[in-house]
């Protein structure tokens, strides 16, 4: 695992907000929790998604695969990524849905396995905007991770794209190493998007 230094946002455990409090109080803590009225957080998958119907018939619906380890460790409930009645020529409606599941989210898994298209890119970017935990799943030796890679003459043990690891919070070799920050995904400080004009100072301070 690859902490890449990140603000508690909601503490580990048991989510359940039903213990006495009245229906309004409820709602303005599952609110500021991201987390459903049931007392559950909600987790969003960013990845890979099929394009069009002839490719959905083929798709390796990953997510699934990712839902059964993370109900593992968090008593979470999934955005539900693949919208039948959206409207995919209306891409504002598109970007919009997309936004509003990150903000209604309490944590944010990315599937970088495979090379990561251009929604996906996107989405860790919205992640910090919306300052929201980011566990990115990169294998080593996969596209956006090398071992021993050489630039210019120099040797990079273990390079990790510099976007992908700058925009999470965690990086982990497979989802199954989930329950090994678990612990720490709530309560350490998670970046925002001002890691841009970090990024920035640091070149120009050079």
């Amino acid at each position: 695992m690859v902490p890449c230094l990140t603000q508690a946002k909601i503490p580990p455990g048991n989510f359940n907000l039903s213990f006495g409090i009245n229906s309004t109080k409820q709602f303005f803590f599952a609110e500021k929790l991201q987390v459903s009225l049931r007392g559950i957080m909600k987790i969003y998958l960013a990845g890979s998604v099929p394009k069009g119907d002839e490719e959905h018939k083929s798709f390796d619906y990953w997510r699934v695969r990712y839902q059964k380890v993370l109900q593992k460790f968090f008593d979470a409930e999934f955005v539900d990524f693949y919208d039948r009645n959206l409207d995919e020529s209306d891409s504002l409606t598109v970007l919009g849905t997309d936004c509003k599941h990150i903000k209604e989210s309490a944590l944010v898994v990315v599937n970088a396995e495979e090379q990561m298209g251009a929604g996906g890119a996107q989405e860790l970017v919205i992640a910090k905007y919306l300052k929201k935990p980011v566990v990115t799943v990169l294998p080593k030796n996969s596209h956006h991770r090398r071992s021993n890679l050489v630039f210019q003459g120099k040797t990079i043990e273990d390079w990790i794209h510099p976007f992908i690891f700058t925009f999470s919070d965690f990086v982990i070799e497979s989802i199954d190493k989930i329950g090994e920050i678990k612990d720490k995904i709530f309560t350490s400080k998670i970046k925002g998007i001002s890691v841009i004009d970090e990024a920035i100072e640091y070149v120009s301070s050079k």
